[in-house]
């Protein structure tokens, strides 16, 4: 099998599990965002995320993650959903209403990945879904799914950002896609729309004034008093930059219903938030990425929402 019937099969294999796209790129050092990368870990950016500038090499390189790495296969699983939760109240992310992505997608990319096993023989590969130094966007980018916005999250023409990213590094060689046009225009939504400003040019965040750096990175005691009123109820991630952006209109029900947030969740008032206790959480987000804050985290942005 030629590499170019490989990857047909791929890319059908990949439509088939549920994924809206797939792309693939040559695996090689991305030496324009290891420049990138480094400004921005050298100005704090970061904020308290020590882990950004762990495994900085093999960040910026998958031959160091996949031995004789020769393909980085990307793909996109839509999570948007117009399900919200009951109005004023404590606010969570789109991403994180349904069970946890990092293990609903993970076992998709293993399926591809015995798929192509399957059809190549001893093929030696990972698979990654945010939890490993890969920068997800920048081979998504390379890969054609979409291109990088100003609120440098992934954006496609077609669906907008509601997506998750995951990747296959193989030492296979496959046909490789090429990048996608820049449709942001002159549009700066999302930056004008910013509560904390941490959007402060087109294309570059400050990591350390985002509201989900604050609501789930941010591991203290107290979240810092001059973000008071900022938050616009916001206790899990915030949609903000994406909700404002013109192109997320397009964005279209996920098909997932691991995805989908749970009654119970959705139903919670705001007194439900307030008088949440930990055994409550642990019962409400025993599958969920919510469970990252801990209960005590969650709490603490509860508490900040009222102060």
């Amino acid at each position: 099998m030629n590499k170019q019937q490989l990857t047909a099969l791929i890319k059908r294999e990949a439509r088939r599990l549920g994924f809206d796209a797939c792309g693939i790129s040559k695996a090689e050092k991305l030496d324009d965002e290891a420049r990138l990368l480094e400004a921005w870990l050298n100005q704090n950016l970061h904020g308290k995320m020590d882990y950004m500038a762990n495994h900085f090499d093999k960040r910026v390189d998958p031959r160091l993650l996949v031995e004789n790495a020769k393909s980085v296969i990307s793909f996109s699983h839509n999570y948007y959903t117009p399900t919200t939760q009951q109005e004023d109240t404590p606010k969570i992310a789109m991403y994180a209403l349904g069970k946890d992505y990092h293990e609903v997608v993970k076992h998709k990319l293993n399926a591809v990945l015995n798929f192509i096993r399957a059809q190549a023989g001893d093929v030696n590969a990972r698979c990654f879904v945010d939890s490993a130094p890969v920068l997800e966007r920048a081979w998504a980018q390379r890969s054609g799914i979409g291109w990088q916005g100003k609120n440098t999250n992934l954006l496609t023409k077609r669906s907008g950002s509601y997506f998750f990213l995951g990747e296959i590094i193989l030492d296979v060689e496959l046909e490789y896609d090429s990048p996608v046009k820049d449709y942001c225009g002159t549009c700066t939504k999302c930056i004008d729309a910013c509560p904390t400003d941490a959007i402060y040019e087109p294309y570059k965040v400050d990591g350390s004034k985002c509201i989900s750096y604050f609501t789930i990175e941010l591991k203290d005691e107290k979240i810092p008093d001059e973000m008071k009123g900022k938050f616009e109820n916001w206790m899990f991630g915030c949609d903000i930059c994406q909700q404002v952006c013109p192109i997320n209109s397009q964005a279209v029900q996920h098909r997932e219903p691991l995805f989908d947030a749970s009654d119970e969740l959705l139903n919670m008032k705001q007194k439900d938030w307030e008088e949440l206790s930990e055994e409550k959480f642990k019962t409400l987000f025993k599958d969920s990425p919510i469970k990252r804050t801990k209960f005590k985290g969650l709490k603490r942005n509860i508490e900040f929402l009222k102060s």
